[in-house]
């Protein structure tokens, strides 16, 4: 049963529309030896002008996952389009595979081709054609998806000197949502992280996009020593991610958001997934909308105190 919170924030988003989704979907990626890239595309039925959200999954996972918040964000009038990256237990690329090592920055390069290929990803779901507005783009991903999310909001990987690498803000993506993202790690990665994950030693300091950080307070990884907190390292160093959701009693899938019933959920709560799904919505439509108030409306709506079940922090640009 939704709680008062959730029912006090569909009353804010208004009703859901019927969803139309289509998968796979070809897209172009250089190969062989890589696998094609395929993405699925997921729409309300109805409605115009409709605002982009690219979604970047989490290590293994695909294009088929992350149900909740994908039909949720397309119920509410986002064109979400999911590709599967390489790292997807679908293609079988392990850590010793010669693919292995670039995946991190593929994934982020998947991304930029999503948004090069457009028009004919949205030709791809019969009916959409005309009816996206290609000039408001969000991005959102979760775990290793938050990382290759966070390159394109301006967050950049440092080398081993510690000076910032590669700049791939991409100027089309003008909001995100990051989701249980890692934060900065340095001596605190466990041996297993620093040979696999260069990634896992970011800079936030050039992260200017507006952006909302989704952490959970139980969120314990066995990437680093550091605890919780390490989820929050966007928000806290960064001058573009402004808002900071926690999630009371949350670990690493916050709830349940890659799917109904998923071996990979350890903190399973309809009622957790069901503040994912809401805050994020109004996030992002007053961050593609400078005239929707949702979010403020959103942020107003939420129980404070010790029973709360989540904490949000809002700072100005």
């Amino acid at each position: 049963m939704p709680t008062s919170v959730s029912t006090t924030l569909d009353h804010l988003l208004g009703d859901p529309a019927p969803v139309v989704s289509v998968a796979p979907r070809p897209a172009r990626r250089p190969g062989p030896p890589a696998p094609p890239l395929q993405v699925r595309v997921s729409a309300p039925a109805t409605g115009t002008d409709l605002p982009v959200l690219l979604f970047s999954h989490g290590n293994g996972m695909h294009l088929d996952a992350y149900a909740p918040l994908v039909s949720f964000w397309a119920a509410h009038g986002f064109v979400v389009v999911q590709p599967t990256h390489l790292d997807s237990r679908r293609n079988g690329i392990g850590f010793d595979h010669p693919i292995f090592p670039t995946i991190w920055s593929e994934r982020t390069t998947d991304l930029v081709r999503v948004l090069d290929q457009l028009d004919t990803v949205e030709a791809a779901l019969p009916g959409l054609s005309g009816r996206v507005d290609h000039s408001r783009v969000a991005a959102a991903g979760h775990s290793w998806g938050g990382q290759s999310v966070q390159s394109l909001l301006g967050a950049r990987i440092l080398d081993d000197a510690g000076q910032p690498g590669e700049d791939r803000r991409e100027a089309r993506i003008t909001a995100g949502v990051l989701l249980a993202a890692t934060g900065v790690a340095g001596d605190d990665l466990v041996p297993f992280a620093a040979e696999h994950f260069p990634f896992m030693r970011p800079s936030f300091a050039e992260l200017t996009t507006p952006t909302l950080v989704v952490a959970g307070d139980h969120d314990q990884s066995r990437m680093s020593t550091r605890g919780p907190d390490w989820f929050t390292d966007a928000y806290t160093q960064s001058p573009g991610a402004t808002d900071l959701l926690v999630l009371r009693g949350g670990e690493h899938s916050l709830g349940g958001i890659s799917g109904y019933e998923a071996a990979e959920t350890t903190d399973e709560d309809p009622e957790r997934v069901a503040l994912v799904q809401r805050l994020t919505t109004a996030y992002l439509r007053s961050a593609l909308d400078a005239g929707d108030d949702a979010w403020e409306q959103a942020r107003a709506s939420m129980p404070t105190g010790p029973d709360a079940p989540a904490t949000l922090e809002h700072r100005g640009r």
